[in-house]
C-alpha cells in the first residue's frame, strides 16, 4: 500500500467551496503555486496538485471565453478596460500581424514625464513565438511604468515605425518629445528611433 494518495485525480479532486475559491483567485490574478498552498493551508488533508489546478483554471478560463478565440477574448477585454490599442493585417489577408495597446491613466502619466523612455523586446518567450516589444517610462523620482505593449510580427524596420508612429501620434500629446531613449543594440530599433524621434538621443544598454 502507498503512504499517500497524492496525485490521484479521485482523492485530488477539487470541492465546490475549493472550486469556488480557486476561481476567485485566478480572477484576481493569483498564481497558481499560491492557490494551492492556499489551498492546503484552508485544508491539512487537500491531495491537489499543482497540475489539478492548472487543468481547472485552463478550464475555467474556456468556460468564460466561451465561442470567441483567444483575439477576440482579447480585444473584448481591451474594450472593456477601455484601453487604447490598434493593430494591423497582412496586405494578402485579413490575419491580424501587429498589435499595440496600453491603459489610458498610463497615458496621463506618458504626458507628465515624457523625458526618458527604455525600449526592448522579448525574443518569442511567449506561447505565440512572437517579440512582444515593450516601452518603458521613468518618472521624476526614478521609478519605472510600462508605457505601451506590442506584439510584432517580425522586428522589421517597418514593424517599429508602425509601432513608434502610432506611440507618438496618438499618446504623446505635448510637443515636448522623449529626450532619451534607451535601448539594446537592436540596430533596426535604433534606425527607427533616429528616424521617428530625431532629436532624442539614444543610449545603448
Amino acid at each position: 500500500m502507498y503512504d499517500t494518495l497524492v496525485g490521484y485525480p479521485y482523492v485530488g479532486r477539487l470541492k465546490a467551496n475549493e472550486h469556488s475559491m480557486l476561481v476567485d483567485m485566478t480572477k484576481s490574478m493569483v498564481k497558481p503555486c499560491n492557490i494551492l498552498r492556499t489551498l492546503k493551508e484552508n485544508n491539512k488533508d487537500n491531495m491537489t496538485t499543482i497540475k489539478q489546478v492548472h487543468n481547472a483554471r485552463y478550464l475555467y478560463k474556456i468556460l468564460v471565453r466561451g465561442l470567441r478565440t483567444e483575439f477576440q477574448q482579447l480585444m473584448m477585454l481591451l474594450d472593456c478596460d477601455n484601453c487604447v490599442h490598434w493593430s494591423t493585417c497582412h496586405e494578402s489577408s485579413n490575419i491580424v500581424s501587429d498589435i499595440f495597446w496600453t491603459h489610458p491613466d498610463v497615458v496621463k502619466l506618458l504626458n507628465a514625464f515624457n523625458i526618458v523612455f527604455l525600449m526592448d523586446t522579448t525574443y518569442k518567450t511567449n506561447k505565440y513565438r512572437l517579440p512582444l516589444f515593450e516601452i518603458v517610462g521613468v518618472t521624476c523620482i526614478g521609478l519605472s511604468f510600462s508605457d505601451g505593449f506590442v506584439f510584432l510580427s517580425s522586428e522589421k524596420e517597418k514593424n517599429f515605425i508602425w509601432a513608434l508612429q502610432k506611440y507618438r501620434g496618438s499618446l504623446l500629446t505635448s510637443h515636448v518629445g522623449p529626450e532619451v531613449i534607451v535601448c539594446d543594440r537592436d540596430l533596426a530599433l535604433m534606425n527607427v528611433i533616429n528616424i521617428v524621434f530625431p532629436k532624442a538621443k539614444n543610449l545603448l544598454c
